[in-house]
C-alpha cells in the first residue's frame, strides 16, 4: 500500500480545494514514522514541531494562495547530506553529529517555496560512502521489504522512508548509484538526473564531478512531478545547466529505439534477473519499441575508474573537516597536528577513512600520473562510449543491480561491496541520466530495471518507464 491512493498531483489539488488538510497529511506521516522508524531506522532527525507548524500555516492560507504551491502540504523526506536551515544535518557521521546549517540547499528552498513539508532527515552511509547503509554513525538502516536485509546505499534512508510509506516523496543524492541501487532494493522509483540538471548548492560534497541530487517516489509520475519542483536554475552552482525543467515532451514508446548493452547482459548476470529483464524487453517489443545491440566497451574499467576519481575528490572535499572551523573536535592532542590527527581518526568511520587514504594516495607525487590521470583518460573513453551509443538509440536498458538486496553483514570485503555498483557507476562517470523502477521480484525481493538517457534527453526514458510501470 502506498502513502496515497492517488497521485501526488491529485492530492495537492485536494489540499488546495480544502478537501484535505496539510495537517492531516503531516500527522499521517509522523504517525507512520513513529510506528516504524524504531525498527527501520530510516530517519536520523524527525522534524515533528517544524512539520506541524508549517502545516498549520499552510492550512491558514486562502484557496488562491494554496493554488500557487505545487506541493502544498505534501510531506517530503530529505537525505541528511543536504543542508536544511535550523535542522541538524549530519551526513551520517560523528564528524557532523551536532551540525546545524545556517542556510538551505537550493532544492530545499524550492521544496519550501512549493509548499512541501520536510518531515525529517534520512539516514545514509557516512558522507554518502557506501552501498548498503551499514556505515552510518547513527546505525544501520533496514530494508522495509525484509528487515534482515540492507536497503542499499547511500540513499538507503530515503528509499526506506518511501518504501515504508513514511513519506510519499524523498530527496536523495547519487554519486555512483546511490539513488538507483536503493530504489531497486526497496522496490521504488529513483532518478539520477543528468549532471547539472539539479543544483548541488547546499549538498555536502563527496565527489563533486559525480554527485547529483535526485527525486525518489513510489511511481514514475510522482518522481517526475517532484523533479519539476527541484530542477530549477541556480547561479550559485557553477555546474548547473541554468535552465528550469517544465516537464518532458510526450513520446510514444512505439517510436523508441532502445539499446541493449552486451557488457551489462553477459553470462555473469544471474539467470533469474536475466529472465525478468528479458520479459520486460519482450513486453516493450510487443508495444512496438525497436531494439538494437550496442557496446559500451570501456564499462569493464568503470568500477576501477570510479573509485579512483571518487576517492581523489573525496580526499580533497573532506579535508575541510579538521576540527578547527566546525564539526567534531577531539579533546585529545597537545599540538595542532595532534588535534587534526585525533579529530579525523575519531570523527570519521572506517569506510570514510579508507577512501580518504586511497584518494590521497592516487593524488600523491609519483602516483598521480599512474592512477588519477589514467582514470581521467579512461573516463573520457566511457563518455565517448555513451555518446556513440546515444547516437544510435534513444535510451539504454539494463538491470540496476545483479541481485536483490543482500543480508545485513553478509558482505564484509570492501572490494566485493564496491562491485554492487557495477551497473550504475558508468552513468555518473558519463554524466547522463539513469532511472530505476521496479522490474519484478527474485525470491520475493524487488529488483530494478535501469533506463538511461543522453544528457538532458529524458523524453523517451520517461515514456519507456511509464510503459514498463504498467507491468508491475
Amino acid at each position: 500500500m502506498s502513502f496515497f491512493e492517488k497521485s501526488v498531483e491529485e492530492v495537492v489539488k485536494d489540499v488546495q480545494n480544502g478537501d484535505v488538510s496539510a495537517a492531516s497529511l503531516v500527522e499521517k506521516s509522523l504517525k507512520i514514522i513513529s510506528e516504524k522508524n524504531g525498527e527501520i531506522n530510516a530517519f536520523i532527525t524527525v522534524c515533528d514541531d517544524y512539520a506541524r507548524k508549517t502545516a498549520q500555516n499552510l492550512d491558514k492560507l486562502s484557496a488562491q494562495d494554496k493554488k500557487k504551491l505545487p506541493l502544498c502540504g505534501i510531506p517530503v523526506a530529505v537525505k541528511d547530506n543536504i543542508s536544511t536551515k535550523g535542522i541538524r544535518t549530519t551526513c551520517g557521521s560523528k564528524m557532523l553529529e551536532n551540525y546545524v546549517p545556517t542556510y538551505d540547499a537550493h532544492v530545499v528552498e524550492e521544496l519550501k517555496k512549493a509548499g512541501a513539508i520536510i518531515v525529517g532527515k534520512t539516514n545514509m552511509d557516512e558522507f554518502a560512502m557506501g552501498s548498503s547503509n551499514e556505515t552510518s554513525y547513527f546505525g544501520i538502516v533496514k530494508n522495509p521489504r525484509d528487515l534482515q536485509r540492507v536497503p542499499g546505499g547511500s540513499s538507503g534512508g530515503s528509499a526506506a522512508a518511501v518504501a515504508a510509506d513514511m513519506a510519499p516523496l524523498a530527496i536523495g543524492s547519487d554519486t555512483g548509484g546511490s539513488i538507483r541501487q536503493p530504489a531497486s532494493y526497496c522496490g521504488i522509483v529513483g532518478l539520477k538526473p543528468t549532471y547539472g540538471f539539479v543544483s548541488r548548492y547546499g549538498l555536502i560534497a563527496f565527489a563533486s564531478s559525480l554527485d547529483q541530487i535526485g527525486p525518489m517516489a513510489q511511481t514514475v509520475d510522482d518522481m517526475e512531478y517532484l523533479l519539476r519542483i527541484i530542477a530549477t536554475s541556480d547561479s550559485r552552482d557553477s555546474t548547473n545547466c541554468g535552465k528550469s525543467y517544465a516537464g518532458f515532451e510526450q513520446k510514444d514508446v512505439k517510436n523508441a529505439i532502445i539499446g541493449l548493452p552486451k557488457e551489462y547482459l553477459s553470462d555473469d548476470l544471474p539467470a533469474n534477473v536475466r529472465k525478468l529483464f528479458d520479459e520486460k524487453v519482450k513486453y516493450l517489443k510487443d508495444k512496438g519499441a525497436k531494439f538494437i545491440d550496442i557496446s559500451l566497451e570501456n564499462m569493464k574499467h568503470a568500477i576501477a575508474t570510479y573509485y579512483v576519481v571518487a576517492t581523489a575528490e573525496a580526499s580533497s572535499n573532506l579535508s575541510r573537516f579538521d576540527g578547527v572551523r566546525f564539526g567534531f573536535r577531539s579533546k585529545e592532542g597537545k599540538t595542532l597536528d595532534e588535534m587534526f590527527k585525533f579529530t579525523r581518526a575519531q570523527g570519521f568511520g572506517e569506510e570514510v577513512k579508507r577512501r580518504i587514504m586511497l584518494g590521497t594516495y592516487v593524488l600523491s607525487s609519483g602516483y598521480y600520473d599512474a592512477y588519477y590521470l589514467k582514470a581521467a583518460q579512461v573516463r573520457s573513453l566511457i563518455v565517448k562510449d555513451f555518446e556513440n551509443a546515444f547516437a544510435k538509440c534513444d535510451v539504454i536498458l539494463s538491470p540496476v543491480t545483479p541481485s536483490p538486496a543482500f543480508k545485513i553483514g553478509e558482505i564484509g570485503d570492501p572490494l566485493q561491496m564496491y562491485l554492487n555498483d557495477i551497473y550504475t557507476v558508468s552513468v555518473n562517470l558519463a554524466g547522463c541520466s539513469g532511472l530505476s523502477l521496479p522490474m519484478g521480484k527474485v525470491d520475493g525481493l524487488p529488483v530494478g530495471i535501469q533506463v538511461m538517457a543522453a544528457n538532458f534527453k529524458g523524453e523517451y526514458a520517461y515514456a519507456v518507464s511509464k510503459e514498463l510501470e504498467k507491468t508491475n
